[in-house]
């Protein structure tokens, strides 16, 4: 019998398994196992020193799939090492960033399950309150077109921005008009905490993943946009995978292990400080939010 064949025939046994519970075969495998059992799947992330990452990984196994959490330290680094096969899964970004990254590429990674929406926050070691922040004074964004815009809009919705045309999740600091009360400059995301520290930076708009390793306090943010703006679905963030595993059973199993693994979640939301909101979207809302970014991507071109 081919390898092809004895693979389907153990997946064959695991759909056995979870419609007659109780019942055995010597055809199944045994309980609990997956049919992924003996391959190590490899999911890049960015932080895998999250506590969460090693409680999930044991769930996982728990389940009868072994996983690898592979480490990228910056972000531009993740998705090419999907597109090259040297990670199988990977769980880093939000939507918009993933559809920068496919129109920008030529390439057709796809979401299969959605984790969480994580509020972008702007912090300062300086001011309070964005109300004493003064005329002039600048602010440091993320470089990346994605979060660039992201940040943007979140400082027009703090009244320190004005953008053309009202703003956009393709806008860029060019589009800030004449009149804002502040300036900005765009830094590499992992950068930005640092600008907290400069004289000549009144504050920076800051991921939480370098927010949360550059030791800030979440809670201290003066200022972020809102999870529960109808918008907001475009900034989940998502499992994603090549086009052509979409529907592979295993990886969707590991999708249901986060999104159902209370502490996983747990450690999730500790890691955020309490800031992460959990979503489940179906998968094809995913992928049709991803299609309709794409496209004014494109277009902004």
């Amino acid at each position: 019998m081919s390898i092809k064949h004895k693979i389907a025939g153990v997946v064959a046994g695991m759909a056995a398994i979870a419609l007659l519970a109780g019942c055995s075969s010597s055809a199944t495998p045994e309980a609990g196992k997956s049919a992924d059992a003996d391959k190590v799947i490899k999911i890049g992330v960015v932080g895998a020193s999250d506590p969460y990452w090693a409680t999930y990984t044991e769930e996982a196994k728990k389940a009868g799939i072994n996983i690898e959490i592979k480490n990228f330290t910056e972000y531009p680094q993740v998705n090419p090492a999907l597109t090259n096969g040297d990670v199988d899964i990977n769980q880093f970004q939000h939507l918009i960033y993933l559809a920068q990254y496919n129109v920008g590429k030529g390439e057709d990674l796809t979401p299969i399950g959605s984790t969480a929406i994580y509020p972008l926050p702007l912090y300062s070691k300086k001011f309070k309150d964005v109300k004493d922040i003064p005329e002039g004074a600048t602010i440091a964004i993320p470089n990346d077109d994605s979060n660039q815009a992201r940040a943007l809009l979140t400082l027009q919705g703090a009244g320190l921005v004005k953008l053309k045309d009202g703003g956009s999740i393709v806008s860029k600091a060019d589009d800030i008009e004449d009149g804002s009360k502040v300036k900005v400059i765009t830094v590499d995301g992992s950068l930005a905490p640092q600008q907290l520290d400069d004289p000549a930076v009144a504050g920076a708009v800051i991921n939480n993943d370098f927010a949360s390793k550059a030791g800030i306090d979440i809670n201290s943010a003066i200022a972020k946009d809102s999870a529960d703006d109808p918008k907001s679905q475009a900034y989940v963030n998502v499992f994603a995978v090549r086009a052509k595993d979409k529907d592979n059973e295993t990886y969707k199993k590991l999708v249901d292990i986060y999104q159902n693994s209370q502490a996983v979640l747990d450690g999730v939301q500790k890691v955020s400080g309490g800031t992460a909101v959990f979503a489940k979207i179906p998968a094809a809302d995913l992928e049709k939010t991803l299609a309709d970014v794409e496209k004014t991507v494109k277009a902004s071109k």
